[in-house]
């Protein structure tokens, strides 16, 4: 077979596996959450096997502790994150009307140093700005309120656990499967890649996720202690998006303050403490977290990351953006190996190279 023909196949491959995700996008989230944790907790259950447990008992165990933690977040954490979510969009229209009151005085001294400015529009453009808040809030409102949100996490819950067993029992012998099947003469080349593939994600799944979870705890926690309003909801989101670097501080820091100046001004020392709830949280996660957990294995660009999931979203959803980090670490990893290639061949050295 030629590498002409190669190329097809692995082509034709790659499209029907995207056609099949498209069509089926609507089912299989809970099947890819399994997937994650399975992956996640693999080394666990491996960590177990190695000091005499079974591998089935091994598995049942995780997947208990796993179920108990998910019901304890359901029950716990998405309750009131979901009720500080709404309540944020029930006042997000009153807050820019309030950024209008802080920022009138200064508008006017503005005006009068730059004449050429029209007050007049900046003032439209934030109350139409606060009018697509208000549209977009209540939209917002319906799709949380929709059944459909129901239905995800209810199929999350129920079949996301049984999922994880299966994969997490079944992995070893999953993996040995999928090596059988690959094609002798390139095994060797494929065994190499998925090494570095997994290399990327184990850093980025398991430690950067470990990284997020904890920077989520911390900053929901600081900003609650400063008592801000929707303070966890805020330093949950914070965290959460600390897996590319600078935008969960600068958007979380944002939104802390733009909610803080709204609730607390002309009281600046709350303003205060939220500034140092992130920059102890920056130091945290720069010099303590990450360089434990993740080191610098990631090997993935902010960019690619940022590219990756706003494709990842567009095509399916937040299907999607879910499998966007696996995907932008394979297509890494083979750019790279064509990169090499490349610079080992005559195309590139020359015809006497």
């Amino acid at each position: 077979m030629t590498a002409r023909e190669h190329v097809r196949y692995w082509l034709i491959g790659v499209v029907l596996a995207g056609l099949v995700i498209y069509l089926l996008r609507d089912v299989l989230l809970p099947f890819v959450i399994g997937a994650a944790v399975a992956y996640f907790l693999d080394p666990v259950a491996d960590r177990l096997q190695r000091r005499g447990m079974s591998r089935g008992l091994a598995t049942s165990l995780i997947t208990l502790v796993f179920v108990l933690l998910l019901l304890a977040m359901m029950l716990l954490l998405i309750p009131l994150a979901t009720t500080q979510l709404l309540n944020f969009l029930d006042r997000l229209p009153r807050y820019f009307e309030k950024l209008q009151e802080l920022i009138g005085p200064y508008l006017a001294d503005l005006m009068e140093e730059v004449p050429e400015l029209d007050a007049g529009k900046i003032k439209d453009a934030l109350g139409a700005a606060g009018s697509m808040a208000g549209v977009l809030a209540q939209i917002l409102k319906k799709v949380m309120e929709g059944g459909m949100v129901v239905v995800d996490i209810l199929s999350i819950l129920f079949i996301t656990p049984f999922v994880t067993f299966y994969l997490l029992r079944d992995w070893d012998s999953i993996l040995a499967r999928i090596d059988a099947w690959l094609p002798r003469p390139q095994a060797p080349v494929i065994r190499r890649l998925a090494r570095e593939v997994d290399e990327v994600l184990s850093a980025f799944i398991r430690g950067q996720g470990t990284v997020c979870l904890a920077m989520a705890v911390f900053y929901a926690v600081g900003l609650a202690i400063v008592r801000l309003d929707f303070g966890i909801l805020v330093g949950f989101g914070a965290g959460i998006v600390t897996f590319i670097p600078y935008l969960g501080p600068i958007a979380g820091v944002g939104v802390a303050l733009l909610i803080g100046a709204v609730q607390f001004l002309p009281h600046v020392w709350p303003l205060v403490g939220i500034i140092v709830v992130f920059v102890l949280g920056q130091i945290l996660e720069s010099y303590v977290l990450t360089p434990k957990l993740v080191g610098d294995k990631v090997g993935l660009h902010p960019l690619w990351v940022i590219f990756g999931l706003m494709a990842g979203g567009s095509l399916f959803g937040f299907l999607g953006m879910l499998l966007a980090l696996p995907v932008a670490a394979v297509i890494g990893v083979l750019v790279r190996y064509g990169l090499e290639r490349y610079a080992e061949s005559r195309l590139y050295h020359g015809p006497d190279g």
